[in-house]
């Protein structure tokens, strides 16, 4: 059995002012790498496989907590929210013609316009989660985690989610075959002056 354990990457400007990333390459904050700077990954995770996506957020997160560059795999990128990326989320719930949907609510093929579906981001995450060798910390973003954990738990984006996503804590998912079961709760990275 293998372990991938996903970890969110690290705050950047547009997540604290709630504006929509997707494949955007949006820098961390230097709020953010002063935060990572103090955490780094708990035994066993420390020797475990790292890959990230390749947007610059995750890859630096990866390279702060874990002290080593990762390996990057295009399909935990971000999934791609199209004509909405750089908007305010609250801006578009705010006009009901906007489309925009909360996660309870959107099933495994709601399209952000010109965008991707859940389904589709899990197209292409499958195959990756497939050439898994052995245990993996991949360092990504909320959306790929929700598609991960959303398969794990049998949750379909129709009712209040049965995870929440928290920063610097380790979600891990066992992979048997093409089985996800997840932990019953997340792994904290640890202080780096606990080390």
């Amino acid at each position: 059995m293998i372990r991938l354990a996903l970890l969110r990457h690290g705050h950047t400007a547009w997540n604290r002012a709630g504006q929509i990333q997707g494949r955007s390459d949006i820098p961390l904050d230097e709020a953010a790498r002063v935060e990572l700077s103090e955490f780094t990954l708990p035994a066993p995770w420390d020797q475990a496989d790292l890959w990230s996506s390749p947007l610059s957020r995750a890859v630096e997160t990866a390279e702060i907590v874990a002290g080593r560059a990762p390996k990057t795999a295009p399909a935990l990128t971000e999934m791609f929210w199209g004509d909405w990326e750089g908007k305010k989320g609250l801006d578009l719930k705010a006009n009901p013609s906007s489309g925009f949907r909360d996660i309870e609510q959107w099933g495994w093929h709601y399209r952000p316009p010109n965008g991707e579906t859940p389904a589709e981001v899990w197209s292409r995450l499958a195959p990756w989660v497939d050439t898994l060798q052995r245990d993996t910390v991949a360092v990504c973003h909320i959306g790929i985690m929700r598609m991960i954990l959303a398969r794990a738990h049998g949750w379909n984006f129709d009712g209040p989610a049965p995870f929440r996503i928290k920063r610097n804590r380790l979600f891990v998912v066992e992979i048997d075959g093409t089985t996800l079961t997840p932990w019953a709760a997340p792994v904290r990275l640890i202080r780096s002056d606990e080390t």
